[in-house]
Order: C-alpha cells, then structure tokens, then sequence
C-alpha cells in the first residue's frame, strides 16, 4: 500500500501510524525533529526550515503526498504557498489536507487591487482545501509606489483585513524584494511577519538586509527568511541551473551549511530553502546537524564575499 493512501487510511480509522500518531508530530520536538523557535509575538512555534509549495510544482499527485509527508515526519510544522508557483497549490492541497490541523499554513497574494486579492483569497482556501489560512501575506513587494497601491483605497489590504475579521486569516504579514517596500509596508501597518531575502552576499555586499530586519525585531515581528541558501545572479546570456530557481543556488555542500546557519543566526524564525527539492533536502539535514554557527565559521564565510554579485542590494 502506497504510504499516502496508508495515512489517508490512518487518520480516518484513527489508528496510529506508529507509537505517535502522525498528526501529534507536527506538535514534538525529538532526536532528528526540526528545532523550532517563536514566531514574534504570534505565539507560534515554527519549524526552522519551512516547506515551500513550489517543492510540488509540476510534481504528481503521490510525489507530493511523498513530499508533504517526509516534511511532517521530520517535524516540519511551516508550509508556505502562493498562486504565483505554477499549480503548486493544487498540487499542495490534497497532500496537505490530512495535516491541516495542526500544521501552520501561510498563502500570499500578488493582487494589488481590492477585487483581484478578495477573488484570489477565496481561490486559494478552495484550491488547499482549508477555510483559513494562519499567515496571509502581501506578495513580493518591490517598490514605494506598490505598497502605497496596496493600501489605497480599493486597494489589497481591504479585503485581507475583512477576511481577518471572518476568521479567514489568523495573522497578517509581506514578502518584499526592496528594503524600501519593506520599511514603508511595517509603518504603514503593524504587521505580524515580514518574509525577506536574508543571505550572506547581499547582507555584506549589498547592505540588503539589516535596516529591514532591525525595524522587524524593533516592532517583535516575526521573521522568515528567503535566499538562504542563495550564491549569485545568473551571468548575462547564461541559463538557468534549476528550472525552480532564477539565481544560482549554493551547490556546495559546506558552504551551503555555512551560509544557511549564518542566515539563521540573525534573529530569523525559520528559512524557506530553494524550490528544488534536493536543496530542502540538503537544508533538512544541515540544520539536524545543529543551527548554530561559531564566530571561526562566520570568518570562514566572509573569505566568500570578494567579487560575488549580490540577488539584491539596498
């Protein structure tokens, strides 16, 4: 029997998959489980790595019910998802649902307009088979202008705010690819999270990074981190590595732990590693190795920096 129609069974019979049952392990910490930490003032406890649903993007139905069930086994409790990934949420949906209650799921929207993110909303409770979401989130804010047009009046935030109000939406937060869009979107609302590109290159030589994250942990929000595991941009006329990627992820197995630990160090909750699925897998076991980073290794990580182009910069 293939193991997603073994649990499916399990949870609907209400025997145990094992001595614990499955949906008890988003809600343990044990030798080989992912460590977790607060997510600012929500109460929350996430998983340091997260899942990111563009892992089952283009993936078949039993592949991301593999997928989706691995990450619950090791005792990831974070799922992150956006209509922009393809058929990822159609994908993330049935896998997901046997987890739902007890597993923190957060969705975004890159609708800047009141109807258009009111109509995605609704779309994406539907497609993930949940009638709420724990974190909803402005996607991807790049610039001043966008977030000024998310709270116009008719703009984004409308809906959101009324879908917190029915209970659709537990906490409110933004992912932003500008520090400019992320310190103007946290004084013009007290967000609960902020998910920002938080790497080692950019963070040195691109200054992208610190005035944002100190203005979070300032205000005690919640903090994810994108980009951990991050190296550079794709050089001009070459293609892509990963097809889930559009930069050049860390290929190296050190560097990879030394740059992710780095990222983690800084005041972040929990990192959402590349699409594809061999770096999530990669970051699974680094941080069961340990989270921490010595100030010898951190030395040893800052001899990468000369000449390496930053994704972004302040």
């Amino acid at each position: 029997m293939k193991r997603r129609t073994f649990v499916r069974k399990t949870l609907q019979t209400g025997f145990a998959l094992s001595a614990i049952p499955v949906l008890d392990r988003c809600n343990r910490t044990s030798a080989g489980m992912l460590p977790r930490r607060k997510l600012g003032k929500t109460g929350e406890e996430l998983s340091v790595i997260g899942f990111g649903g563009i892992l089952v993007m283009d993936e078949t139905a039993d592949e991301s019910a593999n997928r989706v069930a691995r990450a619950i086994d090791l005792g990831c409790n974070y799922f992150d998802v956006a209509p922009t990934y393809g058929n990822a949420e159609d994908m993330l949906g049935p896998a997901f649902e046997p987890y739902r209650k007890n597993c923190f799921l957060a969705c975004k929207t890159h609708e800047r307009s009141a109807e258009n993110a009111e109509k995605e909303i609704n779309e994406s409770l539907k497609k993930l088979r949940t009638d709420y979401f724990d974190l909803y989130q402005l996607h991807a804010l790049s610039s001043a202008e966008e977030v000024e047009t998310c709270f116009d009046p008719g703009g984004a935030m409308e809906p959101i705010i009324k879908a917190k109000e029915a209970g659709k939406i537990r906490f409110l937060g933004f992912s932003a690819h500008s520090q400019e869009a992320a310190l103007l979107a946290m004084e013009r609302f007290d967000f609960d999270t902020i998910l920002f590109p938080v790497n080692f290159v950019c963070w040195h030589n691109g200054n992208f990074g610190p005035a944002a994250l100190a203005k979070a942990k300032e205000k005690g929000m919640g903090i994810l981190a994108l980009k951990g595991m991050a190296l550079t941009t794709i050089p001009e006329g070459k293609e892509k590595p990963y097809g889930k990627c559009w930069y050049v992820p860390i290929e190296d197995e050190t560097l990879s732990s030394l740059s992710l630990r780095y990222t983690l160090s800084l005041g972040i909750t929990a990192a959402i590693p590349p699409g594809e699925y061999k770096f999530w897998t990669r970051a699974i076991n680094i941080v069961q190795g340990g989270v921490e980073i010595s100030d010898t290794e951190k030395d040893e990580l800052m001899k990468y920096l000369p000449g390496m182009n930053p994704l972004f910069t302040a």
